[in-house]
């Protein structure tokens, strides 16, 4: 579509730079037959939807997935691996992030939690919701060396309080020490009843107080995450052997 150059100025001065994209996109034949009204909102819903989509964008990156090619929609072998597509369906549709309720991934090694876990981020930032995909070692060397300096500790609860959901991998592969324990406390109190946190684990629930040092303290950080959780077995079906066995016959 034709625009003068002094509107394309405008456009580009107001920060407009997608609108005036569309409206250059918009074939003259197309648009034709459309009065005013429906041409600009034509140009405004294709502008909208480049802009959506970059944002998404922007939303997956900053979450750091470890597998950013991870979907919810397009899980392999579902079925055969023992989970419910419903299930998956249900958290695509991100549900469960209004009612601020928690997921936990459990199973065997290899059986895809951690491609499960960076899926259901994923969705949540196609919902354009804050979210943020962490391995629980790579959170206790931050805790570490937050620290360090003063009000460090404080202020890693508040940066990881904010997700709309934050995604913890490899939950409990390590004992927490002290101060990781009571970061964890003051990290799942903030978000209890506010946000969704997200977790993948080997450990059945049972073995999760003895993992927290099987006190007071891990009391409290399950009372703030068991009660209100989805809970889905991922099995025993080992997902890297079976990629590695197709890797090994293509």
């Amino acid at each position: 579509m034709i625009i003068d150059s002094e509107t394309k100025r405008k456009l580009r001065e107001m920060n407009a730079a997608e609108l005036l994209d569309a409206f250059e996109r918009l074939d003259e034949r197309t648009v034709m037959p459309l009065n005013h009204a429906e041409v600009v909102g034509l140009a405004v819903d294709n502008a909208y939807g480049g802009y959506t989509d970059a944002k998404i964008q922007r939303l997956v990156k900053r979450a750091g997935l470890r597998y950013p090619q991870a979907d919810l929609r397009t899980i392999d072998l579902a079925e055969e691996r023992g989970l419910d597509r419903g299930v998956l369906a249900g958290l695509d549709a991100g549900n469960y992030l209004g009612q601020r309720l928690n997921v936990a991934f459990q199973g065997a090694t290899g059986s895809g939690k951690s491609f499960l876990l960076c899926a259901l981020v994923k969705s949540a930032c196609r919902g354009r919701y804050r979210a943020c995909y962490i391995r629980m070692p790579d959170l206790a060397e931050q805790v570490a060396a937050a620290a360090l300096k003063p009000g460090g500790p404080a202020k890693l609860v508040r940066k990881y309080s904010t997700y709309t959901l934050l995604a913890i991998d490899e939950w409990l592969v390590d004992k927490p020490d002290e101060q990781f324990r009571r970061f964890l406390l003051e990290l799942m109190e903030l978000r209890y009843d506010n946000a969704s946190t997200a977790f993948a684990t080997q450990l059945a629930t049972k073995e999760w107080h003895s993992r927290l040092g099987g006190d007071t303290i891990a009391d409290a950080i399950l009372d703030r995450i068991v009660h209100n959780t989805v809970w889905i077995d991922t099995g025993e079906f080992n997902m890297r052997q079976r990629h590695g066995q197709s890797m090994l016959e293509s």
